[in-house]
């Protein structure tokens, strides 16, 4: 049975408009709908820095507020989300005790957003796991160190489970990157020979346990953000000559030039990076997300 020309249209028309129905209610997100950035971690994602008097602060220095000024330039929507919490470890991400958040713990409050804007977040980033070894004992020595290492695989399964809670919530398509970490140690090798032994020593045990995170990063499919490279933290060979330091290995002086570590009291020493320390960060997440 032959159909005229008017139902033909009619049908055609109708098809079209369900189309474009369908596609409104499936697409993720609507041109012009507001998206988001939510940045997860330590100190780092909060930008925290020493201030006048040394006490350490949160700032709008960051690499996510640096990413975020970045990222706004293509989309101008952009929203930045910052959950981050000064002293996190893995397991206080996971179970709270530092930070306060509705649903307890940093990682409950990052599934719940994901949830709550799925479709709508455009990257996620997650610097975790720096002071898990840091908890135990605050000044390098050969003596603390050695009591680390038995702590670094135990974040690493941590993380593991964090990661795999995040990509649950967020879905596959968004971009989740990893944040690897400098090393802050490495300033002990101006205290002469044992301060040197204990550079090297602590270069050896943070490249192992980089290793162990970037593995739980890519086992998720995520992934990092090298900052354990940009800070160049295994190259004790090449000489640079620091104003007021003088001539150190290029680690230890990028240590001294991109962190407060090296810098005279009371802003010193501290670990947390410089402005410009905190953009090399955003350099190398820019990078790995590739949103630069």
């Amino acid at each position: 049975m032959s159909r005229s020309p008017l139902r033909t249209a009619i049908a055609a028309a109708v098809a079209i408009v369900a189309a474009a129905t369908f596609t409104a209610c499936s697409a993720p997100a609507q041109p012009g709908a507001a998206s988001y950035y939510l940045a997860l971690g330590d100190s780092l994602s909060q930008g925290v820095q020493p201030d006048a008097a040394g006490a350490s602060v949160e700032t709008a220095q960051g690499y996510p507020d640096l990413v975020y000024n970045q990222l706004r330039k293509d989309h101008p929507a952009l929203k930045l989300s910052q959950l981050g919490c000064p002293g996190e470890t893995t397991k206080t991400m996971m179970h709270g005790g530092i930070c306060r958040y509705r649903g307890g713990s940093q990682l409950a409050a990052a599934v719940a957003f994901l949830r709550a804007h799925r479709g709508h977040v455009l990257v996620v980033t997650i610097d975790i796991g720096a002071n898990d070894p840091e908890s135990c004992g605050s000044q390098p020595s050969l003596g603390t160190l050695v009591s680390c290492i038995g702590q670094t695989p135990e974040a690493a399964a941590n993380l593991s489970t964090i990661l795999a809670a995040l990509r649950a919530a967020a879905g596959q398509d968004v971009r989740i990157v990893g944040v690897s970490y400098y090393l802050p140690a490495l300033a002990e090798w101006r205290k002469g020979t044992l301060g040197q032994v204990v550079a090297r020593a602590s270069e050896g045990l943070a490249a192992a346990y980089n290793s162990l995170l970037n593995n739980a990063y890519a086992k998720a499919g995520i992934g990092v953000a090298d900052v354990f490279g940009a800070f160049d933290t295994t190259d004790f060979g090449d000489q640079v000559t620091v104003p007021g330091i003088g001539s150190v290995p290029r680690n230890v002086a990028m240590i001294c030039q991109l962190t407060w570590e090296c810098a005279p009291p009371p802003r010193g020493p501290n670990q947390h990076a410089n402005p410009a320390g905190y953009q090399v960060i955003a350099n190398a997440v820019l990078k790995a997300a590739s949103l630069a």
